[in-house]
């Protein structure tokens, strides 16, 4: 971990996620086959958003984590169904059940062992970033018949589809 190639790798990590405007980014997602997420959610990021969004998403900005070998752990009580977006299939967004609590064990970038509970907003990131760490992209986990253009986000849902928010 503390190897200057492996440390190279999470700058450039890093530097992709902060280019595209994501708030989360699996070393996958730009061909490294290692066990690496780097997450970070900025108050820049949230000006373009409405504030009864922000709520909603209980959004709050959260420090840049590097987290090696991450395993999560879900406390199932809790669960919402939001709108997500990635930067895999960008311009798109579908709804994904997430748990609102995880808890993930890991490693810092300097291969010292941490343990983080997050809830709401950051969960949902930490969740989505793991995915894909296991090949799983976001659409593999939408509810049906949800996936829209992003300038469709907030036209109704179809018939049957199940309300947004907390389950």
């Amino acid at each position: 971990m503390k190897l200057e190639k492996v440390q190279k790798m999470i700058d450039d990590m890093i530097r992709v996620m902060r280019r595209a405007l994501g708030v989360g980014l699996a070393a996958p997602h730009i061909g490294i086959p290692l066990r690496i997420i780097v997450l970070e959610d900025k108050k820049q990021y949230m000006t373009y958003k409405q504030e009864e969004e922000l709520k909603a998403q209980d959004r709050r900005p959260f420090d840049l984590l590097v987290i090696l070998n991450p395993k999560l752990k879900y406390n199932t009580n809790r669960t919402a169904l939001f709108f997500e977006g990635c930067l895999s299939v960008a311009g798109y967004c579908v709804v994904v059940e997430r748990y609102l609590d995880v808890e993930v064990a890991g490693f810092d970038r300097y291969g010292e062992p941490l343990k983080i509970n997050a809830t709401c907003w950051q969960a949902r990131i930490l969740q989505h970033a793991c995915d894909h760490l296991d090949g799983t992209l976001y659409v593999d986990k939408m509810v049906p018949r949800t996936f829209r253009a992003l300038e469709n986000m907030y036209n109704p849902l179809a018939h049957g589809c199940p309300k947004l928010g907390p389950r």
